[in-house]
């Protein structure tokens, strides 16, 4: 009796080969079948749906172009799913090089002016990609994965720096507030 994974697998392969052979009713099939597997994934990296929405019909275009220099037909979720995860991870760049370059001003909004002068002042002594991680903690209100996701990070990394963050600048305080007392 054939094991049932391995007949599960002699269908995906079987439309792997007629999608390579530019099959679209075979190659439609597959994504149909993948497309839940897709919004997961994608969805672990994304919040945004017209983002989760961009990153699969990117990577549905790119299998799509790309299935004939599929190796192991058997892999094709694996390959697709990779394919997807680097689409992601653009749009996190891409978003995370807009924040960068508007420095974060289409947030500034939300905190007064006064108040962003000094807490950039305030956190000078960090360093740039620390300063990041704290205005975007602090000011924008993001969480810690949500920050590791954006500055390609681990959660770990990005907690560590706001901590480590943490004991500089009550270390600069005191000694603010020292020179401050002694005038």
């Amino acid at each position: 009796m054939a094991n049932p994974a391995t007949k599960g697998d002699t269908k995906v392969e079987l439309l792997v080969k007629k999608a390579k052979r530019g099959d679209a009713e075979a190659f439609i099939e597959l994504i149909e079948q993948n497309k839940l597997s897709m919004y997961k994934v994608a969805r672990g990296f994304l919040h945004d749906e017209e983002d989760i929405a961009d990153a699969m019909s990117e990577t549905v275009l790119a299998c799509y172009e790309k299935v004939g220099s599929l190796r192991q037909d058997a892999y094709f979720k694996t390959w697709m799913i990779r394919i997807l995860i680097n689409h992601c991870k653009d749009i996190l760049r891409k978003q995370r090089r807009q924040i960068a370059v508007d420095d974060l001003s289409e947030f500034e909004g939300q905190v007064p002016d006064d108040g962003t002068r000094e807490f950039r002042e305030l956190i000078e002594p960090l360093r740039e990609q620390d300063r990041s991680i704290f205005t975007l903690y602090y000011v924008y209100g993001l969480k810690v994965k949500e920050i590791a996701a954006y500055m390609e990070m681990k959660e770990n990394t990005v907690a560590t720096r706001l901590k480590r963050g943490r004991e500089t600048l009550r270390g600069e305080m005191t000694l603010r507030q020292e020179k401050g007392g002694r005038r």
